[in-house]
């Protein structure tokens, strides 16, 4: 998309900018960390007080009027959500709601995965994507190999030229003992949407998938009934909801129902009032729009880098100018500098008012390649301005 694009969306994008007190309250600071936390809109802060101020109470535990209509929101957010998924098929699928998408993913690994691998099954899982979608799928099959039970973990193979996975390699290594997929929907240090309907077609009509979609909720529309995939686990607070806030929704079609393990205590109600003002609010504001939007910022922001030298933007290389037709990164643009050190960088930034993420970005892997090293990324949502992308360039050209 052409940046000009963003021409129609100026007035809609800066009637929703006005929108979310802290941005407004700062006209100094840029804040472009929006894929670590996003900031929160009005109408977030006053569902949440609303809630904490008139009928504040624990859920699923009490027959009073509080405790009841408690119950019944968490009971609507769960609707709410799979609405927001495009799910299909509501009445057979089911929403658990969890701290974020850590403890969601790991829930899935232990609770449903674990208890049904056998020896000699294998699972495919991204060992270059996020920390949360690797760490958990590696310690199912450490609990398991301490039982005897010998599971083989087999990497998903990415493109070296743009940094998608590889569907036709994949397909080549989905054999009859293939048990599981785990997949990322949007990459938080490349930018880029992974395709994973073509890890669905790579695998086949009956091996599940588990879908990190903490970069996609929130940020670009996402339909599982287009993608078909099995669960899709992501975090409130990276979709204008408050933090320790997240959920899993499970299709319950392909293997046994997913039901979290141990007790399960209280849940945060206040996040999960706020993820149902955060739904509406996305709803409302169309998702479509705030791609277009990001999405255009990021090409903007890439176009300026890839003209300057000291500058290496991480990721599809074929895809860096404003008017390449290959696909863009989803508001996502993480880079280095040739000789100054990414946290330097940072501090440097912070110093000219921008808020930006520099560090290892919590990548996975450990084979020490190119994206372990630090970076700096920019994460963008609806409320960061082209004017904030042309400041920051220019910053970034008196560095070079």
């Amino acid at each position: 998309m052409p940046t000009d694009d963003l021409a129609p969306l100026r007035a809609w994008q800066r009637a929703l900018r006005a929108q979310f007190p802290i941005v407004v309250d700062h006209p100094g600071l840029a804040y472009l960390d929006s894929a670590a936390t996003t900031q929160k809109p009005r109408a977030v802060l006053d569902a949440v007080h609303a809630y904490l101020t008139t009928g504040n109470a624990n859920a699923s535990r009490g027959s009073y009027p509080w405790a009841n209509a408690t119950t019944a929101m968490v009971e609507r957010t769960g609707a709410r959500l799979k609405e927001f998924l495009a799910d299909p098929d509501p009445g057979r699928s089911a929403v658990h709601f969890t701290s974020g998408t850590s403890q969601g993913l790991r829930s899935v690994a232990l609770d449903w995965l674990a208890p049904q691998l056998a020896d000699g099954d294998e699972i495919v899982v991204p060992f270059e994507d996020h920390q949360a979608n690797l760490s958990p799928w590696l310690e199912a099959r450490d609990v398991l190999a301490r039982q005897g039970v010998a599971v083989r973990v087999r990497g998903l193979p990415y493109q070296d030229s743009s940094g998608d996975y590889d569907h036709r390699a994949l397909a080549g290594l989905i054999g009859p003992r293939t048990r599981f997929i785990a997949a990322t929907h949007v990459h938080h240090v490349r930018g880029g949407d992974m395709n994973v309907h073509r890890v669905r077609e790579a695998a086949g009509p009956g091996v599940p998938i588990c879908l990190d979609a903490a970069q996609g909720v929130g940020h670009v529309p996402l339909s599982v009934a287009d993608l078909d995939v099995d669960f899709v686990v992501f975090s409130g607070h990276k979709a204008l909801a408050l933090p320790g806030t997240g959920a899993v929704w499970a299709r319950q079609a392909r293997g046994p129902a997913f039901r979290p393990g141990g007790w399960s205590g209280t849940p945060n109600t206040a996040g999960i009032a706020s993820l149902a003002a955060a739904l509406d609010w996305l709803e409302e504001a169309g998702l479509e729009r705030v791609e277009r939007w990001t999405v255009g910022l990021a090409a903007r922001l890439t176009e300026g880098l890839r003209q300057l030298a000291p500058y290496r933007v991480l990721g599809c290389q074929l895809s860096l100018a404003a008017m390449s037709e290959v696909q863009r990164r989803r508001g996502i643009v993480s880079f280095r500098h040739r000789d100054i050190p990414a946290d330097d960088l940072g501090f440097i930034l912070f110093e000219h008012g921008f808020m930006v993420r520099a560090d290892t970005l919590c990548q996975a892997g450990a084979d020490g390649g190119e994206d372990r090293e630090g970076a700096v990324r920019v994460s963008l949502h609806v409320y960061n301005t082209e004017e904030e992308v042309d400041r920051l360039l220019s910053v970034l050209t008196d560095l070079a």
